[in-house]
This record gives C-alpha cells, structure tokens and sequence, in this order.
C-alpha cells in the first residue's frame, strides 16, 4: 500500500476554522512552518498571533508566546479593567496619547480616553479587535501570510481612510518577519506595532530567570500616567540599563532609545532552554512590558495560569505621544504617502 505525504509546499501554510464572532463570521487560524519544525499560528481577528512553536536543542518544542486556545477568551479579555492584547496589532496608533488629544494641520482631533484618560493603543475599538481580510498566502521555503484592513476616515476619529497590510514571513533562519505597509486618503498619524508576549521557557513559566540586553542609552523620561515628558533619562548607572544583558525586571512598562537602526535592538535569553530571540527594527523605539493588571482571570492556552511576569513585551514602534513632542521622530504619515514598518524576531539555539 502506497504512503501518501504531505509535501512540505502543502504543509506551509494551512488554515482552519477558529471560531465564530457573534455576528457568525467566521475566524480562521493560519500556519506557517518552516523546515526545521518551527510553526506560527496567526488568526485574521487583529492578525493576532496565537502560538509560535520552536524546537529547542533539547529535542522539545517550546510555544514562547501567550495566548488563548478560543476565539471567546480573545473577546473577553477586552473588556478586562486592562485589556492583555495578547499578540495583536496594535494602531492606529500604538502607546499612549496625552489626553487623547492631538493638532494636525491646524485641526484639532479627540480620540476616545481609554487608558486613565489618555487614548491607549488605537482607541476603544483598536485594530486588534478588528476582522482583517487574508489578501496573499505563499507557500513553500519562507512562507508567508499578509493581512490586510481598510480603516475609515474618522474611524475612532483619526483622520484619513488608511489603508493596512501586514505580512507575516516564517523565513528557513527561524525569523518571524513583520512586514507593515499602510496609505492615506488624508494626512493622519500612524504608529502599528505587534503586542505579543514572549517566554522563550515555555508560556506557562515565568520569564524572571531570563536576560535582557536592549541596545540603549536612553529611555523616554514620562509621568505618573506614564505619558513622556519630553525629556530623555540617560540610563547610565540607571535601574534599566540593559546595555549588559541581567534579568528580566518585574515590573517594566518603558520606551527605550533604540542607539543604531540595522543592529540588533533587544535579545531576550533562556538558560533552560538555550533558546535567544533578538529583535530587529526600522523603528526608533523599542517598549518593554512587564507586569500587567489583566492576568489571574482568563485561563491561556492549554489551561495555563497567566500571572503578572508570564511574559515580556518588545513593542517596536515609534515614540508614545510624538503627535504631541515636536522634536520626537515624526509621527504623520501624509495623504499618499507610505508608511512602512519592519520587525523581526530571530531564534536560535545557543550553547
């Protein structure tokens, strides 16, 4: 009797149903695998990622990201005090704006106060709880997966319908690539970045025993509501000086200065599992997240307890409130012009 195999072409990039919204659309998981075994799993509800699977020299595989195992946990953790956003994308505008409230071309705009009354990544209804649409898939060696999302002129009252793709790429080099690219009808400000929450020792563990290294000098000084100042903190001799990798704080919610585009920005280290994850960026910032309010609520996936250091966030992005801080890196995409964003996440295997 003959044995039929699945061809790796096949294997690299499967869909399957994963679940429905309350208005009967459907919600589909895609994978993307490489050869060496690695697998993401994305969901076209926020292009979220739900599970990234990565052999270890061990011998075992490790799922390095939290997430939930249904469609529902995902929609009922947004209406926790703090929503987790776990592996979404985040915009129009990642980070917090001062008062919700930003000038463009002599207008001035208010956006919806959902963070202490400050607007928080996007607004009441961000771009992670939105349904995108699956424009191209590849498959084969590098396969990938681009998702794309229309947003209305005024929706959550930014200006301008912006247009959003994002393409996930799994490369042979075990890299998750995030490839953004977004247009304008109007001139509006954009921000995108990718929420998940990394634990290279398996997303049921705490990620304490891990090291950081940032490539950093500074951090962005910000307030008791944790919006900038303005003003840059030298991190020389400074409690988050990352510069020589230690471990992962407990508690982190900071912007760093990324010092040089094109050389790594963050690495994040597992002793147990000789696991490293180094984050590549054109973005000037890098956000490090630790210690949220929203855990000990929602069972994560394979009915795992999250707790407040489950996972660590690297938020590439631009500066929180830059609409607002003149001399931050521009924050305006204007009328026709591109906006284009590159991440990516590099594991591999250290002695």
């Amino acid at each position: 009797m003959e044995i039929k195999h699945k061809s790796h072409f096949q294997e690299t990039c499967n869909s399957k149903s994963f679940g429905f919204m309350a208005d009967n659309n459907e919600i589909l998981s895609f994978e993307l695998s490489n050869k060496n075994g690695m697998k993401v799993q994305i969901i076209n509800y926020g292009a979220t990622v739900t599970s990234l699977e990565i052999p270890t020299s061990k011998g075992n595989i490790v799922d390095v990201v939290l997430g939930f195992d249904s469609l529902s946990s995902y929609l009922e953790s947004y209406f926790l005090p703090s929503a987790p956003y776990f592996g979404t994308t985040v915009g129009r505008y990642a980070g917090r704006i001062n008062k919700g409230i930003f000038s463009l071309n002599g207008k001035t705009y208010q956006l919806a106060k959902n963070n202490n009354g400050n607007a928080l990544h996007g607004g009441n209804k961000g771009f992670g709880k939105k349904i995108w649409n699956v424009t191209k898939r590849t498959s084969g060696e590098n396969p990938s997966v681009t998702f794309s999302l229309l947003s209305k002129d005024l929706d959550e009252n930014y200006p301008g319908e912006l247009q959003v793709d994002l393409t996930y790429t799994l490369t042979e080099e075990n890299e998750l690539k995030l490839d953004y690219k977004a247009v304008s009808t109007a001139d509006t400000i954009v921000n995108l970045t990718h929420h998940s929450y990394f634990n290279l020792d398996g997303h049921d563990n705490s990620v304490l025993d891990q090291k950081i290294f940032i490539n950093a000098d500074k951090i962005l000084e910000t307030n008791h509501e944790n919006i900038p100042t303005g003003n840059f903190a030298d991190l020389t001799s400074h409690k988050f000086d990352f510069r020589l990798e230690k471990n992962c704080p407990s508690v982190i919610d900071n912007s760093f200065v990324i010092n040089e585009k094109g050389n790594v920005a963050a690495y994040l280290l597992s002793s147990k599992n000789n696991l490293k994850m180094s984050v590549y960026t054109n973005q000037p910032s890098v956000h490090i997240y630790v210690g949220g309010n929203c855990f000990d609520v929602l069972k994560g996936k394979n009915n795992a307890v999250y707790h407040k250091t489950s996972g660590v966030c690297f938020e590439t992005q631009n500066f929180p409130d830059a609409p607002n801080q003149a001399h931050f890196p521009n924050s305006v995409l204007k009328k026709d012009e591109e906006y284009i964003q590159k991440t990516v996440y590099k594991f591999e295997n250290i002695n």
